[in-house]
Order: C-alpha cells, then structure tokens, then sequence
C-alpha cells in the first residue's frame, strides 16, 4: 500500500486533471490511497460563502456558489463526454444545492462547526469528479469518504485525530474493499457522532500521514509543482538548490520555522512507523524528488532558508520600568490569547518582551489598545523574518547586506533575523 497526495494545484483544471490518470498510470502494479486537496481555490470561495451567509449577503452567498458551481461545471464538461458527465453534474448538483438550502437556516453560535460543513465540501466534489475520471480511463477505483474514516474530536476547523480509532475505521474499510485505487478527500474528519470536521488549511498533507500510519503504509509520495523540497521559496531566492534527501528532524525544524512545502503536522506519524515521505513533482513524475526518512547524514549539506514578510514586530515594556516577570508574561500573553495572535519570534530582556507576527493576521489598534492599559507599546510594521538552517558567517553578510538587524537568534544549527 502507498498513498499519494495530489494538492489543489494537481487538480485546478481539466488539464491537471488528466495528468493524475497519467501519474497513477505509472503505479499499475501498486495498491494506492489517492488523498485529493479541493480543486484550485475552491476552499476559498467556500470561504466567502460561509462569511455571506453568515451576513446574511444573498446576493454574494448566490454569486459565491454560482462561481464555484461553473467552476467545475467547466471542468466535468472538459473531461468527460455528455454521457459520462450526467451522473458527476448530478452527484456536484445535490452537493450544491445543500448549501443554498443552508441560506434559509440560522447560522449558528459555533462559526467554527458551520465552516466545517461547508468548507469540506470543496474536497467532496474534486474527489466525485477525481474518481469518476479514473473509473473512466480504466482503472479499478473506489470513492472513499474521510468524513467516515478519520475520527477527530470536537474541535471543529482544527480537529485532533483520535488514531486508535482512525486505524481501526481505516483498517477495516481496507479489509472490505480490494479495489486497487482508493480515492479520498484530504484535510477533513468527523467526530464521534459524525459531526464533519476539518484538521486546519492546509491540512491535506496531514491525511495522507494518518492513512499512511493507519494503514501501515509503504511511504507516501506529496505530489506538487516543484521539483522536490527546495532550501528556500524561489519566489524570495534565485539560486534555490533542490534537497535530494533530509531527516525527520529537520523536515520538522524546516515546517516549524515556516517552509511552506509540508504541513508542520504532516511527520510525527509518519517517522513514528519509519514511512518514508517523498516529495515529488506532478509534471516530472519519474523525477527522483525529495526522500524524508530517519537518517540525518545529509541534513547539513545545502542551507536552508525561510523568509517570512510582512511581519509585525511589537515591543512591550511595563511603565514603570520595572522588570518582565512571570507575572508581566502572563498578562501579556493571557492578552495575545484572546486576540489569537500567533507569535513566529519572541524575545525579552529585562524591561522588554518583543514578539513577531503575520501582520495581516493581527488586529493592530484592538491588540495595541488592550497591551496598553498595563504597558508602554511599540511596534514596527513590514518587517522580515529570515531563518537559516545551517549557516555560516558569508551567508549571514549576504542576507543582512545593509539592512537593520531588530532582533537576532541563534543556535548551532539556526540562525533567526528580524531585518527592517
């Protein structure tokens, strides 16, 4: 058994598509779990209904699903002939139509519950169509429903995997079902009384670990549009080098610090039964890729680097002049919990605490106002964060150049820059 991971970037048109079929095409001799991300940004405008509906904005919530319903309307239409389409545009029609009946309905006191049962949608509808594609080139595939397989708790857009039942509802499924390709969605779950959950954006990733650590895979392979784990964005950098194979360990470091290529949760379970993970490019599939396994031998041959911008960099010091003590950080802290800022750097000395965070994600006046009835406040805005994984004193010249250096952090392996 291995299990394939194909993001909304694989499956955004016709064209990406058919690239599947032709992917898994070269796997005819392997048993595969096929985990399907939502198709392009499907999740969202999902997004943008749940937030008109919410409002109560008609005219957006129709012209949200309208959007998303031609969408994919498109690309059924471009897959597969009139015959064929009939039960796909079926199956996308009563999907649909279960979220305009939702218009009618009050939207609940839980936002987080009514985004689940609608923003999952994205993954059921690209898998319908996904697995109706290659039943219809061929191939022996089942449609499986996550919402019936992966067991999380209560926690609804960030549910926690109960895996001792994860593994027994997979393990079963896999007893009762010997089709060769198994089609299922990622980034969803459900609670015990089958309530949908969603295990956080981005979450796809994660559920080709669970299936593969529930069902004792042989690795998993994260198909993308990138050659394999790069050492930096090459949005951000010219001369990325491609890292042929890195451990356990420091794909972790890597997801902890920011790369984007993996979900940060996607490891655990897999260095936990020893599944390798590759990453590997859906238009060069016979392309050796990345391997992520347990030996660290090659970790410190290429730097890594990681560039976060945009960032906002805020200093609180008490009024007084008095020292940051427990009791300082707990307030400060008890604050950034409830104004639910995530911090990606901190640092205090002994009258300041410093932190970093995504500035889009932070609601500056409200979090400014609140820290300022017990502290002096100062922030800098559009900021960057750089990390380095395995540096020397020649990349740290090159990277800092003339800019102002707000914060640094260092270790032997990492070096942490805040540069203005």
């Amino acid at each position: 058994m291995r299990v394939f991971k194909f993001g909304g970037a694989s499956v955004k048109n016709a064209a990406t598509v058919e690239n599947v079929s032709d992917v898994i095409s070269l796997f005819s001799n392997d048993r595969l779990i096929v985990v399907v991300s939502a198709m392009g940004k499907t999740t969202n405008a999902l997004e943008e209904v749940v937030k008109a509906w919410k409002e109560k904005n008609s005219p957006l919530f129709d012209q949200a699903l309208e959007a998303i319903y031609q969408k994919h309307v498109k690309i059924i239409s471009q897959l597969f002939d009139e015959v064929d389409r009939i039960p796909v545009l079926a199956d996308l029609n009563v999907i649909l139509e279960g979220v305009r009946e939702k218009f009618l309905d009050t939207f609940s006191d839980n936002y987080d519950f009514e985004y689940d049962q609608i923003v999952s949608l994205g993954e059921v509808i690209s898998t319908k169509i996904v697995a109706d594609y290659l039943r219809k080139k061929g191939k022996n595939v089942v449609w499986a429903d996550a919402r019936k397989l992966v067991r999380t708790d209560r926690t609804f857009r960030n549910g926690n995997v109960d895996w001792q039942a994860s593994e027994r509802l997979i393990q079963g499924y896999l007893k009762n079902h010997d089709e060769q390709i198994i089609v299922t969605q990622g980034f969803i779950g459900h609670t015990p009384e089958n309530l949908t959950t969603t295990l956080g954006r981005e979450g796809s990733d994660y559920t080709a670990a669970i299936f593969a650590y529930c069902a004792n895979a042989q690795d998993v392979t994260i198909w993308k549009d990138v050659p394999g784990m790069l050492n930096a964005d090459p949005k951000y950098f010219e001369n990325t080098v491609k890292l042929n194979q890195i451990s356990f360990r420091e794909a972790i470091e890597l997801a902890y610090y920011g790369a984007s290529v993996i979900h940060p949760k996607t490891i655990k379970p897999l260095q936990n039964k020893q599944i390798p993970l590759y990453v590997k490019s859906f238009i060069h599939p016979q392309e050796a890729g990345t391997v992520i396994q347990e030996d660290a031998v090659n970790d410190a041959n290429v730097p890594s680097y990681i560039f976060k911008k945009n960032q906002l960099l805020i200093s609180v010091m008490p009024t007084d002049f008095s020292f940051i003590a427990e009791s300082s950080l707990e307030r400060i802290f008890h604050c950034l919990s409830e104004e639910n800022v995530t911090i990606n750097i901190m640092q205090n000395s002994a009258v300041s605490f410093s932190f970093l965070a995504d500035e889009e994600k932070v609601r500056l006046d409200e979090l400014v106002a609140r820290l300022s009835k017990d502290f002096k406040v100062h922030y800098n805005k559009n900021v960057e964060l750089v990390t380095i994984r395995h540096y020397n004193d020649e990349i740290i010249r090159n990277i800092v150049k003339d800019r102002k250096e707000l914060m640094t952090q260092k270790d032997r392996q990492t070096i942490r820059l805040v540069l203005d």
